[in-house]
C-alpha cells in the first residue's frame, strides 16, 4: 500500500473521484469528437483519409507522448489535483476554438494544442486514486474513472453527430467543448491536493535516471507493449466506426454516431465495470489477475471484432428510420470485451511502483498508448483503406479495420509474457515497502 494511503475511502475520496472521472469523460469526449466529424471535415477542406489520420492520429499521439513526461513528473512533485484541473480547463478551451479553424492548417495546429493540455489528465488521477483507494479496492475506483472512453464515446459520438447534423461541425466542437472548463474549475477549487511523499534519494534523482528506473522493472515493459499493440487496434475502430458504418452500411453521419456511441459506449461501460469487478475479486486469490483478466477479455474480443467487420451488409431490425446492421451484434461483443486490456493494465503501475513515482510511470505508459494508439491506430486504417482502395473500392474500410483488430492476437501473447513477470514485479515492491 502506498504512504498515507486511506484504510477506507470517504465520500471526499468518492467526491474527487468523480471529479477525475468527469474530466476524463471531457478528455474523451473532446478526444473522439473528430471521429464523427470526418466526413464533413473532408468534404470542406477537401483532405484524403492519409491526412485525416495524421491530423486525428500521428500529430496528436506524438505531441500528447511529449507532453506526458513533463506532466506526470510534475503531478509527482506538486500533487496531481493542480495539474488535472489545468488540463481540464485548458483542453476543453482549445476544443472550443477548433471550432473557428478557417484552414485544415488552422485545425491541425488547435488538435496539437489539446494533445498538449489531455496529457495532464490521466497520469494524475491515476496517482491521485492511488493515494485515495487501497489495493483491495483499486480496481472498482480505476473501472469508475475508465468510464470515461465509453461515456466519452456516447457524448462525443452520438451527441456530436446530432449537433453536427443540426447544426454543422464546427458547432459541435464549440459546444461539446465548453463543459470541461466547469469541471476543471470546480475540481480546482474543492479537491485536496496532496503531495506523494518522496524519499529524499528519489528527489534528487534526475529524469533520466528515474525514467530508466522506471522502463526497467520487471514486467513493465511487457505491459506497455501490450497496450501499444492493443491501443493501435482499439484507436483505429474508434476513429473509423462510423465512417464504416456510413460507408458499408449506409448509415447516415447522425445514426452512425448514435449506434457506435449509445450502443458501443454502453457495452463498453458495462465491459468496464465488470472488469474492475472481476479483477478486484481475482486479485485476492493470485496478484497475476491483474493480467490475467486483460489477458481473458482480450482474448474474448477477437472473434467479436473480425466477425464484425467481415459480416456482410445486411438489416437485422427496422427501429423507424434506422435499419440496425446485421454485424451490429457482434459490435456489442467486441465493445464489451475490447476494454478489457485497459484498467487491469494501467491498475498494474499503481501496484508497481511506489508514491513518487506512479504519476511518471503512468506517463510512461500513456505516452506509449497514445502514441501507438491515437498516433499509430488511426493513420495505419486510413492509409490501407486509401490502398486497398484500388481493388475493394466502397469496402476498403471494411478490410482495413479487419486488419487492424488483428493485431489483438498479439496483445494476448504479449500479456501472457507480462503476467508472471508482473506476479514477481509486484511481490518485490511489497517486500521492499515492508522494510522501510
Amino acid at each position: 500500500m502506498h504512504a498515507n494511503t486511506p484504510a477506507a475511502p470517504t465520500w471526499r475520496s468518492h467526491w474527487a473521484l468523480a471529479l477525475a472521472a468527469l474530466a476524463y469523460v471531457c478528455n474523451y469526449v473532446d478526444r473522439l469528437l473528430m471521429s464523427i466529424l470526418i466526413e464533413p471535415v473532408k468534404a470542406e477542406f477537401g483532405v484524403s483519409d492519409t491526412e485525416i489520420g495524421l491530423l486525428s492520429g500521428l500529430v496528436f499521439g506524438l505531441f500528447y507522448s511529449l507532453a506526458g513526461l513533463p506532466l506526470g513528473r510534475l503531478a509527482d512533485r506538486v500533487g496531481p489535483v493542480p495539474v488535472i484541473a489545468g488540463s481540464a480547463i485548458a483542453f476543453s478551451g482549445i476544443t472550443m476554438l477548433c471550432g473557428l479553424a478557417g484552414s485544415f492548417g488552422a485545425l491541425l495546429a488547435a488538435r496539437i494544442g489539446v494533445a498538449i493540455a489531455e496529457a495532464g489528465g490521466m497520469a494524475p488521477s491515476v496517482a491521485l486514486i492511488s493515494q485515495l483507494y487501497p489495493a483491495r479496492q483499486r480496481s472498482r475506483a480505476l473501472a469508475a474513472f475508465m468510464m470515461g472512453p465509453s461515456l466519452g464515446a456516447i457524448v462525443g459520438l452520438a451527441a456530436g453527430g446530432w449537433v453536427a447534423h443540426h447544426y454543422g461541425w464546427r458547432m459541435a466542437f464549440i459546444l461539446v467543448g465548453a463543459p470541461g472548463v466547469l469541471i476543471g474549475a470546480l475540481m480546482w477549487l474543492t479537491v485536496n491536493n496532496r503531495k506523494p511523499e518522496v524519499q529524499a534519494a528519489a528527489q534528487q534523482e534526475g529524469w533520466g535516471a528515474s525514467l530508466s528506473a522506471i522502463v526497467r522493472t520487471a514486467g513493465f515493459r511487457w505491459i506497455l507493449a501490450s497496450v501499444a499493440l492493443a491501443a493501435i487496434s482499439g484507436y483505429a475502430v474508434g476513429t473509423w466506426n462510423p465512417s464504416f458504418l456510413i460507408r458499408s452500411h449506409d448509415l447516415t453521419m447522425q445514426e452512425a454516431g448514435l449506434l457506435a456511441g449509445l450502443g458501443g459506449g454502453l457495452m463498453s461501460f458495462a465491459g468496464t465495470i465488470a472488469c474492475g469487478w472481476a479483477t478486484d475479486r481475482l486479485v485476492r486469490r493470485d496478484a497475476g489477475w491483474q493480467i490475467g483478466t486483460a489477458l481473458l477479455g482480450t482474448a474474448a474480443s477477437v472473434p467479436f471484432a473480425l466477425g464484425y467487420f467481415l459480416w456482410p451488409a445486411g438489416t437485422l431490425v427496422q427501429l423507424g428510420s434506422l435499419a440496425i446492421p446485421e454485424a451490429f451484434v457482434l459490435y456489442l461483443g467486441f465493445a464489451f470485451f475490447g476494454v478489457w486490456w485497459s484498467v487491469p493494465c494501467i491498475g498494474a503501475v499503481s501496484h508497481l511502483f511506489p508514491a513518487g513515482r506512479v504519476a511518471q510511470a503512468t506517463s510512461v505508459l500513456a505516452g506509449v498508448m497514445t502514441l501507438c494508439g491515437i498516433g499509430a491506430g488511426p493513420l495505419i486504417a486510413g492509409s490501407l483503406s486509401d490502398a486497398f482502395a484500388a481493388t475493394q473500392g466502397a469496402e476498403a474500410l471494411r478490410y482495413a479495420l479487419a486488419s487492424s483488430v488483428s493485431l489483438l492476437a498479439l496483445t494476448c501473447c504479449t500479456l501472457a509474457l507480462a503476467l508472471p513477470r508482473y506476479r514477481r514485479a509486484r511481490t518485490s515492491l511489497q517486500t521492499s515497502l515492508q522494510g522501510c
